[in-house]
């Protein structure tokens, strides 16, 4: 997965850009910031080019920190983005005091990490008292359960496409989610899908799909791809 994404980093920010792309990103990210405070200290982790800790920045104010498993990911950042406080590393090992972040981001990253037990204790405890984690993360319904299988063909087939590959990735329930974040410590929990039109559809598709997300998440919102789940350090 870092090969992968050591390989596309250059055109990384490409892929949420335009329209489509940045509607898409633009939806996630505010169910994401919807549930985080604002102004604060915010550690982004699987931080990319640094996309959400711009909006972080921008939208809230405070400080933002991220951190990537991809030394090119964190170059970008840093040099198309500038972003300064980004480092490379992995989510179950966080290179950070303890109770230094009033918020912890993650967005679509939480499925590729191996250990989420660890992630999240770690989250856990670098955040201060009072803060807030917040995931937006792959969730299991009849559409992803198949996208496995399609990513190890792309792989084979050497689809040049970002995020395309056989990466072990995990497809969450909303259930899982807040049974994990429980275990981790995490009080004041908040668990929902969100997000149905996909980057992935071209624009006419994606139109059409957008008028129907509203209604999806709110009456069958089995059906929307991701989970955004949040909880409390108390």
């Amino acid at each position: 997965m870092q090969k992968h994404y050591d390989g596309v980093a250059e055109i990384y920010d490409s892929r949420y850009g335009g329209d489509v792309g940045n509607r898409y990103h633009g939806h996630i990210r505010d169910h994401v910031m919807n549930c985080l405070p604002k102004g604060g200290a915010l550690l982004d982790l699987g931080c990319g080019t640094g996309l959400f800790m711009q909006h972080y920045l921008t939208a809230g104010g405070g400080t933002a920190v991220g951190l990537d498993l991809s030394p090119e990911m964190v170059k970008a950042a840093r040099h198309q983005n500038h972003l300064d406080d980004v480092v490379a590393g992995t989510a179950d090992r966080l290179p950070f005091r303890d109770a230094s972040f009033d918020a912890v981001s993650s967005i679509l990253a939480f499925s590729y990490v191996p250990d989420p037990e660890a992630m999240l204790s770690e989250a856990y405890r670098v955040l201060r008292p009072g803060g807030r984690i917040a995931i937006c993360t792959l969730g299991h319904n009849v559409f992803t359960s198949i996208l496995p299988a399609i990513y190890r063909l792309g792989e084979k087939a050497h689809w040049g496409r970002i995020g395309v590959g056989s990466f072990g990735e995990h497809y969450y329930s909303e259930e899982q989610m807040r049974e994990l974040l429980m275990a981790a410590g995490f009080t004041d929990l908040k668990v929902h899908r969100c997000s149905f039109a996909h980057v992935n559809m071209k624009k006419p598709i994606f139109d059409v799909v957008r008028k129907a997300e509203p209604f999806v998440e709110k009456k069958l919102s089995y059906l929307a791809f991701n989970v955004c789940a949040s909880g409390k350090k108390e």
